[in-house]
Order: structure tokens, then C-alpha cells, then sequence
């Protein structure tokens, strides 16, 4: 029989701690080991119970969970799924180190109790097997390329594709791409509400151009265009120029927007003038069409397992040889600026 994951809940709600609980507790693999009301009750906790997954609220009284992320995991290395209404907290959660988000139930945009459970059951699950990486504050993970290492690019886009780890993964490659850079397409697996933010928090934050796409925009060096979290995005040729375009759509790999289905567009609309990279995520979203890529002319890039939060997607597609360059997240930029200048 499977070792249950041990999970400490921390809410200051006695009866979210009940009915998230119960909920858990149905699950054969997971086994709610306390509950906390606060940080402070939950440090205690943890050094009592030793969970091997903390689901927590942000908001919290006496100290907030990014706060207590920050503090806890230098010391107690724990793997944390942040639950919350959307907002930019969520962003700083991950980037203190949680390993993942679930938003709470809101009927208003259809996501009742049960969509919610499902969810969080499937992401205290990877976060179970995934690793632990604990930044201070955002930042580029090294000095930016200069603008001059990439005047005159051979290639005219770049795909990305990520899911659980990948905004900040998407972070520390951005952070080091110059603004002269070719366009570039991301595809990360998050829900609707939160695609928007994290693209405006990308674009106060480096010297691309980053917003959510839209339908019909036609794609420029230095720009950065983030697929909606409940749409396909996909790259089309138009004559000399390329444009991405954004529908909604059956899920892909158990996901919209699906890399799978970006890379394959970027495959037929300009594989040959293209810099295909796949960074952390669970599953295998991304492979195939990271593959097709590669064999119609790309120049493809994985990140490698011991800098993948979960490596899941770069793995699978390691293993069928979509991947022509295998590197650690610090040297994803720079490889992309070797692709598309020689």
C-alpha cells in the first residue's frame, strides 16, 4: 500500500479547517495530520507532526502566509499549496517558495466547493513529489544579457511552455532576456483570473513588453505574450509577419491552454525561425509539439531535472529526443540568445 502524504491545513476559519479536512480525509493517499489556526500554531505543528505538505491561507492573523513561507522553509524544507482568492499575493506566495496555488471556491465564475477539492487533492499530490526551492524577493537570477548580444537574431520567435513552478521559472528567464530580443509565446498552465495579473506583474517588472494576448496581435521583437488562462493560444503566418491568435477550446494533455497545442502552431507557422523551450511542470504537456517543432528546424531547449520544481514536462520530452539542449534554469537565456544569433 502507498505511504499517505501527511497534510497540515493552516486557516483561521474553524470551518473552512473542518470542511477542507473531511474533504481531504476521503482521499486514500492523503492524510490530514493537523490543522492550525495561525503561523505560529502551524510552526508548532509542523516540528509535532512532520507533514510532508502545508496547505495554507495568505491571509492569515498575526503573521501572513507569504511571510510565514519566507521564514519557514530556510529552516523546516516543507512543501507548501497556497490557497486563496486571486490576487498578487498569490505571485509573492510563489515566489517565497510555495510550490503551488489553488484559488478558493467563488460560484460567481462557476467554481464551486467540489471543483476546488478536486484541485487542491491533485496538487497536494504533486507538490508531495516536488522540490523545494526558497527565494528572498523577486529578482533576475543573474546580470541581463545586453541588448547588443542579440542585434541581429536568425530567428523570429520563441515558445515557451511551463506549468507547476514555471512563473517564477518564466521569471528568471525573462529577467535575463534583453528588450532586442525576437517575440516571444508562453504558454503556463494557470486559471483565467490570474493569466492577466501575472503578465501585468512580468511587465512592472522587466524590460520586455508583457501582456495577456489577444486575438489578432501581431507579434514584435521584445514583446511578450501570455496565453489567457482559459484559451488556446496558438502562432499564425501572415504573409511576412507573424500573429498570435487565442480561442477557446476542448482540453489538450488535460489542459487550455495547452503547450502542445502552441508548439504544433509554432511547428506549421515557423519552425525553422524558432527557439522552442520547455521548463518545469508535471505531466507531459508540451513534448509532442516541442518534437515537431524540432524536427521541422527549431532550435529546442529543456530545462534539467535538478532545477525543475517537478520534472515532469521536461522529461517526457527529454525522453523522446524533443530536446536538443538540456540545461539548468541559470542557462536558459543565455542558450536562448546562442539559438537565435547563430
Amino acid at each position: 500500500m502507498a505511504k499517505k502524504i501527511r497534510v497540515l491545513i493552516v486557516d483561521d476559519s474553524a470551518v473552512f479547517r473542518t470542511t477542507l479536512k473531511k474533504a481531504l480525509q476521503a482521499d486514500p493517499l492523503i492524510e490530514v495530520v493537523a490543522t492550525a489556526t495561525d503561523p505560529f500554531d502551524a510552526r508548532d505543528k509542523i516540528m509535532e507532526t512532520s507533514p510532508d505538505v502545508m496547505v495554507c491561507d495568505v491571509m492569515m492573523p498575526r503573521m501572513n502566509g507569504i511571510e510565514f513561507i519566507r521564514r519557514l522553509l530556510p529552516q523546516y524544507p516543507i512543501k507548501v499549496v497556497v490557497v486563496s482568492s486571486i490576487s498578487e499575493a498569490v505571485l509573492d506566495a510563489m515566489n517565497a517558495g510555495a510550490v503551488d496555488f489553488v484559488a478558493k471556491p467563488d460560484l460567481t465564475i462557476g467554481r464551486t466547493v467540489r471543483h476546488f477539492t478536486d484541485e487542491l487533492i491533485e496538487k497536494i499530490k504533486i507538490a508531495a513529489n516536488a522540490k523545494t526551492l526558497v527565494n528572498d524577493a523577486p529578482q533576475p537570477a543573474g546580470p541581463g544579457i545586453a541588448p547588443e548580444a542579440c542585434r541581429n537574431p536568425t530567428k523570429r520567435l520563441i515558445a515557451i511552455g511551463a506549468s507547476t513552478g514555471g512563473t517564477e521559472a518564466i521569471f528568471q528567464v525573462l529577467s535575463q532576456l534583453p528588450p532586442t530580443v525576437p517575440g516571444i509565446v508562453i504558454v503556463q498552465h494557470v486559471p483565467p483570473e490570474f493569466s492577466r495579473m501575472f503578465a501585468e506583474r512580468l511587465n512592472s517588472l522587466l524590460p520586455l513588453t508583457v501582456r495577456e494576448a489577444k486575438n489578432g496581435e501581431y507579434i514584435e521583437p521584445g514583446n511578450v505574450f501570455i496565453a489567457p488562462g482559459d484559451k488556446h493560444l496558438t502562432v499564425k503566418k501572415m504573409g511576412p509577419k507573424l500573429r498570435v491568435e487565442v480561442a477557446p477550446g476542448e482540453k489538450v494533455n488535460g489542459h487550455c491552454p495547452s503547450v502542445d497545442v502552441l508548439f504544433h502552431s509554432v511547428s506549421r507557422a515557423c519552425a525553422a525561425d524558432s527557439v522552442g523551450v520547455i521548463l518545469t511542470g508535471m505531466g507531459s504537456d508540451g513534448a509532442a509539439g516541442l518534437l515537431a517543432m524540432r524536427r521541422n528546424g527549431a532550435r529546442t531547449i529543456g530545462q534539467d531535472e535538478a532545477s525543475s520544481i517537478v520534472y515532469g514536462m521536461p522529461r517526457a520530452a527529454f525522453e523522446i529526443g524533443a530536446v536538443e539542449r538540456q540545461v539548468p534554469l541559470s542557462q536558459v537565456a543565455s542558450t536562448i540568445i546562442k539559438f537565435i544569433t547563430s
